[in-house]
Order: structure tokens, then C-alpha cells, then sequence
């Protein structure tokens, strides 16, 4: 019997929360194009890993999903230098929707997305607060719960603090869910208008 033949689209992301998100969004939207989701590990790992993928024979599409942080510019040229490595000549400035560069010669197509919104600082978090539907009222209590957490207490670090809140007001559901099975159960808005341009984004580069 011949082995599984391998998928010739792959989304590279930093962790697993960001693959069941992803997850999560193409099963509410019914997106079925077929592609594999590799967790890295970090963002270090990942941009090894663009160098090696942008060069597998017979690949058609790679995405990049990565958190920009509190520097947009750096994550984004960081990117840059490894697709430039790769053969490609990406653009100086990132898509507000979503970059998507062409392949060169028998490399694959490549997407770019930086959460939350290509631009501004942020990460995976900062894109799931706007799913949360809007007048919810467990999100602003939430908010002040995290928020009122003496500095000395805390367990996590400041720039971290919106993931806390997020896993807060997951903490506050009924089912209290991971994200990415919030997002299947109804519990965060797929169809809210951020969710709706990442997807229109993935379907450009794997549709």
C-alpha cells in the first residue's frame, strides 16, 4: 500500500493555541481546503522553519501566522529576512489584510499574517477579545478581575495581561472552553469582521 501522501499546503504557526484557533474558525465558516498546521514552538522555530519549507519540493501554498507583539516592524522584518533568504522579495510593508506573495519558480505562494490585525501591537489574544460577542457582560468584569491583581501577586507578565483576561472570561463560560473550541461552541463570534478577514486571507492562499 503507498504511504499518505504528504499536503502540499502548510500553515506554519507559534503554538498550539493559534492551530486550534485556526481550527476552529475554518470548522464554523465550513472551509474545507485541505492543509497541515505545524506548531513550532516559538517564534524562533518558526522562522527556521521558513527557510526549510519555502524549499520543499512540490509545496504549493505556506502560510505564516506569528504574534507581533510589541514590535509589528521587527516581526515583520524578521520574516522579511528569511523569505529573502528563500528567494522571494517581499514587500517593505505588511497588507492590512493579509500579505500574500507569489511563488518564485517552483516555490510556493506565501501568506503573511501578524495577529492581531497586521499593523498594530498585539497577539493572538488581542484578535480573540474581538470575537467576544459585543454588550457581553462577563468581559468587562473580567477586565477589572485581572486588572485589580496587585503587581506583586501576579503570575504572569505585564505584556501578557490580556491573555490572562481572555483565559478569565473563558474561565466565567458555562463549558469553560480552550479558544479554539470557544470559537466551535458558539462562544466567541466567528463570524465577527476580524475573524472574517483572516479567513478571506486564508482562502486566498489555500482556497
Amino acid at each position: 500500500m503507498a504511504g499518505k501522501q504528504p499536503n502540499r499546503r502548510l500553515l506554519l504557526v507559534e503554538g498550539i493555541d493559534d492551530k486550534y484557533v485556526v481550527k476552529g474558525l475554518c470548522e464554523r465558516h465550513n472551509f474545507e481546503a485541505e492543509f497541515d498546521i505545524l506548531d513550532s514552538g516559538g517564534f524562533p522555530e518558526l522562522k527556521k522553519a521558513i527557510s526549510l519549507q519555502a524549499k520543499v519540493s512540490g509545496q504549493i501554498a505556506l502560510g505564516i501566522l506569528v504574534d507581533a507583539n510589541d514590535n509589528p516592524c521587527g516581526r515583520w522584518d524578521g520574516v522579511r529576512h528569511r523569505l529573502r533568504e528563500a528567494g522571494y522579495s517581499p514587500p517593505r510593508q505588511m497588507d492590512s489584510n493579509g500579505t500574500i506573495i507569489n511563488g518564485v519558480g517552483r516555490r510556493p505562494r506565501v501568506g503573511i499574517w501578524l495577529m492581531p490585525d497586521n499593523g498594530t501591537k498585539g497577539e493572538l489574544e488581542d484578535f480573540i477579545q474581538e470575537l467576544i460577542p459585543g454588550g457581553d457582560p462577563v468581559w468587562p468584569l473580567a477586565e477589572a478581575y485581572i486588572d485589580k491583581i496587585p503587581a506583586p501577586a501576579r503570575k504572569f507578565a505585564l505584556r501578557k495581561i490580556q491573555r490572562a483576561r481572555i483565559h478569565a472570561w473563558l474561565a466565567a463560560r458555562e463549558e469553560p472552553r480552550k479558544m479554539g473550541l470557544a470559537i466551535q461552541a458558539g462562544d466567541l463570534d466567528a463570524d465577527a469582521q476580524p475573524a472574517i478577514r483572516f479567513m478571506d486571507w486564508l482562502r486566498r492562499l489555500f482556497g
